[in-house]
């Protein structure tokens, strides 16, 4: 068990104390929480874990800072509903870290969720070097003092022109800048890099490009000259409006040696303006470096890196076809034929470049290609764009919806992605521009900060801000996420990932006596990096603070100062506290199932026989090279439960998520977002159907319920409107329906509650006086079917409806599959919102389960362990077996050891993450990877398979 800090002295009582919680399925519970340690709540899915350490301690926390704020800056803050509970004593401020982002706002970036980016952009405004967007030419504003001091440090006897740029590479005579020149009481004039006297300065020619300078001064630099030089510098700056060129000469070595040097040129602007391109730029701030501001964000796409835009690869989905083929899949059933119309121009540009109206596209050039897809001048706008016009003229809503299929999200071609104005990028720090710094990965990142170095002057303002980025991304790179770069997507991140980017923040923070929640920091997480992150969670404990965390890992629950059991089962057959107290007490004790577990009287086993991959039934991927993956081939043999393991960042969702699963849509005629880079795929023809099945809420709003997600509820109004009652009153399936006007309940419209506006107290939502919260008004409440109306049945368990509903085959196997997953707790109607991620999922599984399928569909789950205790990951394998013996194919993203053991097939990826990761450093059975000595999967799963191999004979066989 790991080590635990001393309390802090001086807090006051030392004991977190609820009394009465009531929430969701909580059972009037007591409990007293130890402060200042790292205390671990487990249980099964659905037991009441977050609506204990959520919904009441969170919940009560927030609720008694708001209370402490004036009743005038109340009425700004979202105030949370008082939970219901007795009484909470003792209670610090809490800080809630769940899975969910607190935004799916597609600006937040791994930079910008840890502050990281907020000291980048004022280190960036404050000490980068500004060049010109167009030139690259260096940009510096300096004053006139500046100036005169940097030309008075020049080498003494230095021969030094001050010079007033008048004209930069324009064509003309320029004989009003000439007379400009000579009405300023100049004398002398430098034309093309020569100097002239003003009057007999040559004819200029017209045709040619020019550069004309004023001479203002002529100087040798010695000690006494600092007042002529600055009278020299102002006047040079007034007329050259802001710039100034000085030309010189160094001094020879030697005094007596002739002076043959060449002449060297050095600008300087007292604006930030580039004096080549002569483009002008605002002042460089710390907004100049926002792509969440106008003042920063590229005005292409609005600082979001990317633009929606037609996709040729959704366009013309398939080269093997020709035009006249129907090579073009947006213009497929479109009548008036689009084709018909625009085929003259397109039969100009193949016959131009020798093909014809029935050659396959995959047999165009490069260039015929290019030109038919983007277009060719005024001739020809191509492909692309007379899609787009259709797409903006299309009134009809159907075509409007139906080619909004065929856009895609691409890089932006003028920000290529960095999501900022050219100005901003042309700022460097280290030699780098801050959207180069952002793609480092994290560990690149601190190797990068900490080299840099800076001269006396600008250590005050570095320092500082060098001591708020560094120990943000050590911490990081020390929970196991420096594959991460600091560019990357806050919504593209797992929970875990989540979770750890915002720890890093806390951390920074350096809050001592705060009440942190965690939900399931681990997920996400290799084995290798459990004791990294445990590391980071008893840190912070040992500041001071209070760390409650949500978890089902077995290395942290043994890392643990205490540890809570809440159960016995799901549902309202949990929310009881089963065990309390250290490891080897919840071990000991005979109620709790977590116990079991810990202590081994319970296990999940390991399959006595593994189902044999079929070498001609595989599904191949050839050549992956997207993110970091490194032109990989890998195979899956189909018909089996495959496992893709690797530590964190080792390339695992680039090639499920990001590779096979949108290549796989996409060979089956769906409509997918563009597949990273792959050489081939082969074996697709022997899968007729992909299901993705993640963590994603199955509904956002109340009105979402497992009934109507798994499509039985459709099922159960049709039972109702068969009645006689509803015939003779004349009542449709729709009348039965919440959602719409006619059966629901008027007042609350469906939702069974009504929200009071409080104005400086949180909303009150009281039960409907109308339906008393059935949803449903009386006329409709009337209908009954077996003496149970509409509210009735929703308020039944799945285990009540499936004896209920046993006669009506539909709706009984989609109830059947609710219990096949552990589910039968559940009522019909419960709110989606009220579910837990673990839940979610299942009830996804269940809809899958419910349905008749051909035996040859893909299942990609990515992390299905999420949120799931011991028991419930056996039952999860159960519900994954079936699906495999039906002859489905499913392939899981997974770290839990307990999925993996089970697998019949396991590709480990490797053998670090970001760069160092990206290739295939085993594939074969679990049996097969325990018995790799240096591989990080081998080494954690060898001790689960020891027995077996032990077994194993030198033919690789098992012995029984």
């Amino acid at each position: 068990m790991g080590s635990s800090a001393e309390p802090v002295a001086g807090s006051a009582p030392d004991v977190i104390r609820i009394r009465g919680a009531r929430m969701h399925n909580l059972q009037d519970v007591d409990l007293d929480i130890p402060r200042d340690r790292l205390v671990v709540i487990t249980g099964p899915s659905g037991s009441g874990k977050s609506s204990l350490a959520f919904d009441t301690l969170f919940a009560e926390g927030q609720r008694q800072y708001i209370e402490s704020l004036s009743v005038y800056a109340r009425q700004f803050l979202h105030q949370m509903q008082r939970p219901e509970v007795d009484s909470i004593e003792g209670l610090q401020p809490t800080l809630c870290i769940d899975q969910r982002p607190g935004t799916v706002n597609p600006r937040s970036t791994v930079a910008t969720a840890t502050e990281i980016y907020d000291y980048l952009r004022l280190l960036m405004a404050r000490l980068g070097e500004a060049s010109c967007p167009q030139c690259g030419e260096p940009i510096r504003q300096q004053s006139e003092t500046q100036i005169a001091e940097a030309l008075a440090a020049l080498p003494a006897g230095t021969r030094l022109m001050i010079l007033a740029p008048m004209v930069r590479g324009r064509r003309g005579k320029q004989e009003d800048v000439l007379a400009r020149i000579r009405k300023a009481g100049f004398v002398r004039v430098r034309i093309d890099g020569n100097v002239f006297d003003l009057e007999h300065a040559p004819e200029l020619d017209a045709r040619r490009e020019h550069s004309i300078d004023a001479v203002v001064d002529r100087i040798i630099v010695r000690p006494d000259i600092a007042s002529r030089l600055g009278e020299s510098v102002q006047l040079a700056v007034r007329h050259g409006e802001g710039l100034l060129i000085a030309c010189y000469q160094d001094p020879p070595p030697d005094e007596s040696a002739v002076r043959d040097g060449p002449w060297r040129d050095r600008l300087f602007s007292t604006r930030y303006a580039c004096p080549t391109c002569n483009v002008s730029m605002a002042e460089i701030e710390p907004r100049t470096f926002s792509f969440n501001s106008p003042y920063g964000a590229c005005p292409r796409c609005g600082g979001l890196g990317g633009v929606e835009q037609f996709d040729p690869e959704l366009v013309l989905p398939n080269t093997e076809l020709s035009l006249a083929g129907g090579a073009v899949a947006a213009w497929k059933g479109v009548k008036p034929d689009p084709l018909k119309k625009h085929k003259e121009r397109l039969v100009a540009v193949l016959e131009r470049h020798g093909a014809s109206w029935n050659t396959p596209l995959k047999d165009l050039s490069a260039e015929a290609f290019q030109e038919l897809l983007h277009g060719a001048g005024q001739e020809f706008p191509g492909i692309l764009r007379l899609v787009e016009q259709q797409y903006v003229t299309a009134t009809d809503e159907d075509r409007h919806s139906e080619l909004e299929r065929f856009r895609g999200r691409v890089t932006c071609p003028a920000c290529l992605g960095s999501r900022l104005r050219p100005e901003a990028n042309g700022v460097r720090l280290g030699g780098r521009t801050i959207y180069e710094i952002c793609l480092l990965p994290i560990g690149a990142a601190v190797r990068f900060f900490a080299r840099l170095e800076f001269p006396p002057a600008q250590r005050p303002v570095a320092e500082p801000l060098l001591k708020e980025i560094l120990p943000r991304l050590a911490f990081l790179q020390n929970v196991g996420v420096d594959y991460l770069t600091l560019h990357r997507a806050a919504d593209t991140l797992s929970g875990g990932e989540l979770q750890r980017v915002r720890l890093a923040t806390s951390i920074g923070s350096g809050l001592v006596g705060v009440c942190y929640v965690l939900d399931e920091p681990s997920i996400g997480l290799h084995p290798r990096d459990n004791r990294r992150l445990i590391d980071a969670l008893r840190d912070l404990q040992q500041q001071g603070n209070s760390v409650l965390v949500v978890e089902h890992d077995e290395a942290i629950m043994r890392a643990a100062d205490q540890l809570i059991d809440i159960g016995p089962g799901a549902g309202p057959h949990g929310g009881r506290i089963v065990a309390q107290g250290a490891v080897e007490e919840i071990s000991a004790h005979p109620d709790s199932i977590t116990g079991r577990y810990l202590s081994g009287r319970s296990q999940i086993p390991v399959p006595d026989t593994r189902r044999r991959p079929s070498k001609s039934r595989s599904l191949a991927i050839e050549g992956v090279t997207t993110n970091n993956l490194h032109e990989i081939d890998v195979r899956f043999p189909l018909e089996t439960l495959i496992c893709v393991t690797g530590v964190s960042g080792s390339g695992k969702s680039s090639l499920i998520n990001e590779t096979l699963a949108p290549a796989m849509l996409r060979r089956l005629g769906g409509v997918a977002p563009k597949p990273g880079p792959f050489r081939s795929l082969r074996g697709a023809a022997l899968i007729d159907k992909v299901i993705q099945i993640d963590q994603a809420p199955i509904g956002r709003t109340p009105r979402s319920s497992p009934a109507t997600y798994i499509g039985v509820f459709d099922e159960i109004r049709k039972v109702f409107a068969r009645t006689r009652e509803a015939k003779q009153r004349g009542f449709g399936a729709g009348r039965f329906s919440y959602n719409v006007k006619g059966g629901r309940c008027e007042p609350c419209q469906g939702l069974g509650l009504k929200k009071i506006e409080m104005q400086f107290l949180p909303n009150l939502y009281v039960t409907c006086s109308e339906c008393e919260g059935t949803r449903f008004n009386r006329q409709t409440r009337e209908v009954r079917y077996r003496d149970h109306s509409i509210a009735d049945v929703l308020a039944l368990s799945v285990d009540q409806a499936v004896d209920f509903f046993e006669n009506f085959p539909i709706i009984h196997r989609g109830l059947t599959s609710f219990q096949d997953v552990g589910l039968g707790y559940l009522t019909l109607g419960q709110p989606s919102t009220t579910l837990s991620g673990g839940e979610a999922q299942r009830i996804k599984l269940a809809a899958e389960l419910s349905r008749v399928d051909t035996g040859h569909t893909l299942y990609l789950l990515d992390e299905p362990t999420t949120g799931l205790h011991f028991d419930d990951i056996r039952r999860l394998l159960d519900v994954l077996g079936r699906l495999v013996d039906r002859g489905n194919t499913v392939i899981v993203i997974e770290h839990s050891l307990e999925v993996v053991k089970c697998a019949d097939w396991v590709i480990d990826l490797g053998p670090e993450g970001g760069e160092a990761g990206g290739h295939v450093l085993a594939a074969g059975t679990p049996e097969d990877i325990a018995a790799l000595e240096d591989n990080h999967t081998g080494r954690f799963l060898h001790p689960l398979l020891a027995d077996r191999l032990g077994r194993m004979n030198r033919h690789g066989k098992i012995d029984e």
